[in-house]
């Protein structure tokens, strides 16, 4: 196993793993309480791999498969520009396999850490890492699901936050050490305008135009050379 391998495998394992484990587990919860098989759990959670697709397409009503997947697609489609910024720190052979494993806490992970790297170990060491969560995520679907009588609504919804309160920390922390500000400015300040939608446009149309708006406020506001 290569040395960069094994170093993402074990940077994976700790708080971005607790966070995900919680998340996932409040998923395999919620999928047995809406009467899906662990099989569609562990499929959505293993496909798709970004919560707030999975969640768009549990939710949705019954008849609406298409609405369902598009909305899922949606607000999946923030993967885009991740992977757009991680390029540029990931090249080579191995690049390709890096893109199953693109996500939030991936990307943030890899954000911060790969700079510090020589760029041959870059792929490797996001490859161990994105394996090492996305294998998290599915073995904590699967025991959401066996244990979802025992967990009670509230206790769900916290541990459906516990990855984004994580993720936020880890902008804050960008931040503090002279990270883009602007844009995470930006983003707060507009991300609550979402909210404020027509009836029947679907939630994931305000977070793509809240994350355009905000994202373009920055790079408008930027120190230009």
């Amino acid at each position: 196993m290569h040395p960069a391998f094994r170093l993402g495998v074990r940077e994976a394992l700790g708080a971005q793993a607790v966070a995900m484990a919680a998340t996932f587990i409040a998923f395999g919860a919620a999928v047995h309480a809406a009467g899906f098989g662990l099989g569609w759990g562990l499929f959505s959670s293993g496909g798709i791999y970004g919560m707030a697709g999975q969640m768009v397409l549990l939710t949705a009503r019954p008849g609406a498969s298409a609405a369902a997947v598009a909305g899922s697609l949606m607000a999946n489609a923030r993967f885009l520009p991740m992977a757009a910024s991680l390029a540029p720190l990931v090249r080579g052979r191995l690049a390709p396999l890096c893109v199953p494993f693109i996500s939030i806490t991936p990307w943030a992970a890899a954000m911060r850490r790969l700079p510090d790297l020589p760029a041959p170990d870059r792929p490797r060491w996001f490859i161990g890492f994105g394996v090492t969560v996305w294998t998290v995520g599915l073995v904590t679907t699967a025991v959401g699901h066996s244990i979802a009588g025992y967990l009670s609504p509230p206790v769900l919804r916290l541990l459906l936050m516990l990855n984004v309160l994580y993720f936020a920390l880890l902008i804050a922390a960008g931040v503090a050490r002279g990270g883009p500000w602007r844009a995470s400015l930006a983003g707060a300040v507009v991300a609550p305008f979402a909210l404020l939608l027509p009836e029947g446009v679907p939630p994931a149309w305000g977070l793509l135009g809240a994350s355009l708006i905000g994202g373009t406020a920055a790079f408008l506001l930027r120190k230009r050379p």
